[in-house]
């Protein structure tokens, strides 16, 4: 039984299998950058007033900001397409997967910055989390909703095209006109 909203066939599976496998391939990757060790000669304090990290950023200049602040927003956002890609879904409410997208991302986000409250090296930032919830959505509304509409069309074009195709030999289906009751 194939799920309601699913994009069905063969195709739809690759797609799911696709989204899942780069999936955990990018969670893999956000770990090993965020959770190993540094060998630093020290460490700044925890941040956890929002937007002081951001604004400490900006204070350095372009290019220094445009790199730090990059670097969260890029973090976590192929997310933003890889979790719907890895639901398989076609039809769906777009507002409630954007909030579903970016909530997971910055639950993910949370559960990355509480692990590195044990790392050497690593240091909390509640700023982190905002720009990789941020990039999260970016990339999902930059993506989802066209590719979206895209494979919708082509689903759609291939059940036309497979209604064309009908068997011809086997004609239409004779219908019997209704008889009514004689007096």
């Amino acid at each position: 039984m194939q799920r309601q909203g699913s994009s069905g066939g063969s195709a739809g599976f690759r797609v799911r299998a696709a989204g899942g496998v780069l999936l955990v391939a990018h969670l893999a990757l956000v770990a090993w950058i965020t959770l190993r060790p540094l060998d630093v000669p020290w460490v700044s304090a925890a941040n956890l007033r929002p937007f002081a990290g951001i604004r400490a950023d900006l204070a350095l200049g372009w290019p220094q900001a445009a790199r730090c602040l990059g670097g969260g927003l890029a973090l976590l956002a192929p997310l933003g397409v890889l979790l719907p890609m890895a639901g398989g879904r076609l039809t769906v409410s777009p507002l409630a997967d954007l909030a579903r997208t970016v909530t997971a991302g910055a639950l993910l986000s949370l559960g990355i910055e509480l692990l590195q409250t044990g790392v050497p090296g690593q240091v909390v930032d509640i700023d982190s989390i905002l720009l990789n919830a941020v990039g999260v959505a970016v990339a999902h509304l930059a993506v989802v909703p066209a590719a979206r509409a895209r494979l919708r069309r082509r689903a759609e074009t291939r059940e036309r095209a497979a209604l064309r195709r009908e068997d011809p030999s086997q004609g239409r289906t004779p219908t019997i006109p209704r008889v009514g009751i004689a007096p």
